[in-house]
């Protein structure tokens, strides 16, 4: 079995989580890590056992000690360094949103066709194994109408926004906001399942930093709507749901599925409906949920395919597209929207 070399870029928490999915499979092999400062790369490393640290991204990119790269920087620079490795030959594993704006997502498709190499948004929702049920029992609901995802989550840097220091999680010059943090994990899923809606109206609350802190969306497909919440100044215990006339499809969480119940419509004699009995058909996930975007990554470089089924440039181009529209709407806009 041939090792695939990773450098890691960024040395926070996701970047943590997404090591202890990797060393799930025996593939992964963590040679390199890039901070901005000597410091942190060096801490990152001790912390991990990485032999090689650099604080040139650059250097990294042109260094033979690695195979692929992955990317958990602030949203800003995400296509300027992915480009830039997948320019020196390497495999580039992004976390979500892949980027600023479609207008980058675009640069980064076309930096992939060009140099041959593997490109993928780290959107771990999507190849969660209950999702791939999701798709599956999808012809069960008859004629589907409606979707609906929730993911509001209290973010633990608002507190200090409101005592006025503003952390990166709120500041749009990194691009930065509720949509592009929490709202992907609606939308993405959406996209995969039912692809661009035809129509986006989108409702939100903007902070004074000129970032979302929470939105609503409605979307219009043929014969069905959507409908996503998401919010980082506000916590919600309220589940995904896929409402088909034939039954329905509950997720307990739109990020990290756990578990998925299907309710079938049930109809006794003289059309009279019997009492929905949810039946589970989830099944229990005993690896990391970073696992499984590691291993499709790591399938796909050893497949020589350069991207992925599901986590598909098409999906993740759609899906930045109506956060742009999103974001238009609500009128938040990035220093990055300007080129």
């Amino acid at each position: 079995m041939k090792k695939i070399r990773f450098g890691v870029v960024g040395t926070n928490n996701i970047s943590d989580w997404v090591i202890a999915g990797g060393r799930q499979d025996e593939r992964f092999e963590l040679v390199a890590v890039c901070s901005r400062t000597q410091e942190k790369a060096n801490e990152f490393a001790a912390k991990h056992s990485i032999p090689h640290t650099f604080t040139s991204l650059e250097e990294m990119a042109k260094s033979t000690l690695i195979d692929a790269v992955y990317i958990a920087t602030p949203n800003y620079v995400h296509a300027h360094q992915s480009i830039l490795c997948m320019s020196h030959g390497k495999h580039v594993l992004c976390e979500k949103p892949f980027a600023s704006n479609a207008h980058e997502v675009r640069q980064m498709i076309t930096a992939a066709r060009q140099y041959g190499v593997v490109l993928m948004e780290a959107m771990i929702s999507t190849l969660n194994p209950n999702f791939a049920i999701v798709k599956d029992h999808l012809k069960d609901l008859g004629t589907i109408r409606r979707y609906f995802a929730s993911y509001c989550q209290y973010s633990s840097r608002y507190d200090k926004f409101k005592e006025g220091i503003i952390l990166n999680a709120f500041k749009p010059e990194l691009s930065n906001g509720a949509v592009m943090d929490i709202g992907v994990y609606t939308i993405y899923p959406m996209v995969v399942l039912f692809g661009k809606p035809q129509k986006v109206e989108a409702q939100g609350i903007l902070l004074h930093t000129g970032v979302d802190g929470q939105g609503a969306v409605n979307f219009q497909y043929e014969g069905m709507n959507a409908t996503v919440l998401y919010s980082k100044i506000a916590n919600s215990a309220l589940p995904t749901e896929i409402e088909g006339e034939a039954g329905n499809l509950i997720l307990d969480k739109i990020h990290i599925t756990k578990s998925v119940d299907f309710i079938p419509r049930q109809v006794t004699g003289q059309g009279q409906e019997q009492a929905n009995i949810p039946h589970a058909i989830g099944v229990t996930v005993d690896k990391s949920p970073y696992y499984h975007e590691m291993a499709e990554f790591m399938n796909l470089i050893e497949q020589g395919r350069q991207e992925s089924s599901v986590n598909s440039w098409e999906n993740s181009l759609t899906t930045i597209e109506i956060m742009d529209e999103i974001r238009q709407q609500l009128g938040v806009h990035y220093p990055a929207d300007i080129n």
